[in-house]
């Protein structure tokens, strides 16, 4: 599986996501710089965590007018697979290629532990081998991850299957119905606020985030 990794000033976790994509697809992605206008014939394309542009304006902002974004944009209207981890959920919120918003937190306070999810929907590219209704553990690590949409908005996920994530017990900041990760009408954008990248190994704390990236390796070809 060829895979891309699009680094912004300020990403704190590119380096993270490229570690956890090349011990389980055994290749290294490329890192495509915010200010490339092309990207390389890849099956998933990546924007990850962190404080893109500092978070000036809103989270994931600015990363949405970032040139690289205009390509991101054409792959995934025309089918190609792209994942938003926090910060890159935000630009693809922010990109119009999600819908909703994410806004600071309930308790206006930065989110930093572990968290329980639900897995919601288990027929995405990521999710196929978890269980339906499976409860896994990841970190959060965020200051703007209270997801929001209107009601017609919220329900329209519901009913369509397209909500990937809940959060289990506890909702950490808000999110309406809990929402932790979410998809786009055709499943191949996905966007979530946990970090699967920083849950596969035993030395991390938890290894559920392992089958994030086997479920991908499984659907897009190996």
């Amino acid at each position: 599986m060829k895979t891309a990794v699009v680094v912004f000033p300020g990403s704190n976790c590119d380096r993270d996501v490229a570690v956890a994509l090349e011990k389980i697809t055994g290749t290294a992605p490329i890192m495509v710089w915010h200010a490339e206008t092309d990207m390389p014939a890849v099956d998933l394309i990546v924007l990850p965590g962190g404080f893109s542009y500092g978070d000036y304006l809103r989270s994931g902002a600015m990363a949405a007018h970032s040139p690289i974004m205009r390509e991101v944009r054409r792959r995934a209207d025309a089918g190609a697979h792209v994942l938003g981890v926090c910060n890159g959920f935000q630009a693809l919120t922010e990109s119009h290629l999600l819908p909703g918003a994410l806004m600071r937190n309930a308790g206006l306070k930065f989110v930093h532990r572990w968290v329980e999810l639900e897995a919601v929907a288990t027929d995405t590219p990521f999710t196929g081998r978890y269980r339906a209704g499976q409860i896994i553990r990841m970190p959060i690590a965020h200051g703007e991850g209270n997801y929001f949409a209107d009601k017609g908005t919220l329900d329209r996920l519901e009913q369509e299957g397209r909500i990937v994530l809940r959060y289990h017990g506890d909702n950490p900041n808000g999110s309406a119905r809990a929402i932790a990760g979410i998809r786009n009408d055709r499943g191949n954008v996905i966007g979530l606020m946990p970090h699967p990248e920083r849950a596969i190994e035993p030395l991390l704390g938890s290894v559920d985030g392992r089958a994030f990236f086997e479920s991908a390796l499984e659907a897009l070809g190996g």
